[in-house]
């Protein structure tokens, strides 16, 4: 609130942005900054949706019923505010005005919707014939038998499956095709691998993945755009296109290993400036690194230090695993009071074993999330799962419909293993950005070496 106050408070003491006329060319471009300055409140909706989404971690519907209420407010509280920071006119003009642009709103909405209506009750269809005649399930099969249990080797193949999926599909339908179909076979496959994923970050990669499809020929939808507006060849704008949008593929895989770049498991502001800093700097090394010029043009080995400090940046842990463990193992005896110790929002890493509906014997890593409640037990029933305990054996009694722990392919009647808790002498992450930052720097200092060896000549 105190936010929009101050945007709107900003924004009100500059002129409103003339609306052009439709019916009229286009003489010239509107500056950018006062369109921007106009609006800047228009961005609160989206941080409502992603700190639902991500900090909240509340359902895509229930997160997009707030976002689409806080900007149901701002455009009726508006007009209300310009009056009272520009005192002109009437309250009760500033308040019909309100109720007027919302009205619209909702009719241009309604609108607009018609089309994704129609494209998310095609994919509905795709959808529920796949899921009812079992291919979903044989996908799962064909991507553990071809990766052969490797990860990587999965999610490539995961990538290359959402690039035919995604062809040719609105972006509406597009995400619930990849979402439906793909993000649950990576779930299942890094869970039988002992990786534990946030959903959050399997959605973000098979949608661009999913979405890269607008651009990779020959079906690029984007691409034909683009070419029809430059007056190029399609082909060649798509290769172009797809060139440009490979630099950039390193982040989904980044999203599925270092979960931390989502400010996934963040634990102090200390971290997310670390983080949030190890990855942009990462981002420029990496586009250094793949145009092959930094302060100049790159030769082959500085090209390979500086992907070493991406890789580096990209993923401390990788380093930190090679000697200290990220769990160690504790009895599966001991959840209830691992579990006590734990509050709501937190996760209880867990081994898992059971048969799937084959028969095959399956061994899994899952995260079960923990909910509101007295004690570990009813947290756990509160994020989905009821335990029955006999001794020194545990199993899952019971799964709730639609709960987190049901999509993270957690089934009735699984044994837990083992119990997977942080390792207390496990030393942070962050010291490896040290030796990556001297990497980068040499590199530069290398190059400014040469630059100056160049001026002298």
């Amino acid at each position: 609130m105190l936010a929009y106050v101050g945007l709107m408070a900003y924004s009100s003491r500059y002129p409103d942005v003339p609306q052009d006329d439709l019916n009229s060319p286009a003489i010239h471009l509107p500056q950018p900054w006062p369109t921007m300055r106009a609006g800047l409140h228009f961005f609160i909706p989206i941080v409502v949706l992603l700190w639902c989404l991500m900090a909240e971690e509340l359902s895509p519907g229930l997160s997009a019923f707030w976002a689409t209420s806080a900007a149901i407010v701002l455009v009726l509280a508006q007009p209300l505010m310009l009056f009272a920071f520009r005192r002109v006119g009437s309250l009760q003009t500033a308040w019909r005005k309100g109720l007027s642009d919302l009205w619209k709103g909702l009719v241009l909405g309604a609108r607009n919707m018609i089309g994704i209506g129609v494209a998310c009750a095609s994919a509905g269809l795709i959808v529920g014939a796949i899921t009812l005649t079992g291919v979903g399930l044989m996908m799962t099969d064909l991507v553990e038998a071809v990766s052969a249990g490797n990860v990587l080797i999965m999610l490539v193949l995961t990538a290359f499956i959402c690039l035919l999926i995604g062809a040719g599909v609105p972006t509406t339908a597009n995400y619930i095709l990849v979402a439906t179909l793909m993000a649950p076979v990576i779930v299942e496959l890094g869970a039988r691998s002992g990786l534990v994923i946030p959903l959050i970050a399997v959605h973000l990669f098979v949608f661009y993945f999913g979405i890269m499809a607008d651009v990779t020929p020959p079906v690029g939808l984007a691409s034909y755009a683009a070419a029809a507006i430059s007056g190029d060849d399609p082909n060649a704008t798509g290769w172009q296109a797809t060139w440009y949008s490979l630099r950039t593929t390193v982040l989904p895989f980044v999203f599925i290993f270092n979960p931390q770049l989502l400010l996934i498991g963040v634990g102090s502001w200390v971290d997310v400036v670390l983080v949030c800093a190890g990855g942009t700097v990462a981002s420029l090394l990496f586009a250094a690194a793949t145009m092959g010029w930094f302060r100049v043009r790159c030769t082959w080995p500085e090209v390979a230090v500086l992907l070493l400090a991406t890789f580096l940046f990209f993923r401390p842990d990788w380093v930190i695993d090679r000697f200290s463990p990220k769990y160690v193992s504790a009895p599966a005896a001991d959840v209830y009071k691992v579990a006590d110790t734990l509050s709501a929002d937190e996760w209880l890493v867990v081994g898992i074993a059971g048969t799937d509906a084959d028969g095959d014997a399956i061994t899994k890593t899952v995260a079960l999330p923990m909910g509101e409640g007295a004690n570990g037990r009813e947290r756990l029933r509160a994020g989905g799962v009821t335990l029955s305990q006999l001794g020194s054996d545990v199993e899952i009694a019971s799964v709730k419909f639609g709960s987190r722990a049901r999509k993270l392919g957690v089934e009735q009647g699984y044994k837990l293993n083992e119990l997977r808790l942080p390792n207390p002498q496990r030393p942070s992450p962050h010291w490896v950005l040290i030796p990556a930052s001297l990497l980068g720097l040499m590199v530069w200092w290398l190059q400014g070496r040469r630059m100056r060896r160049a001026a002298r000549a």
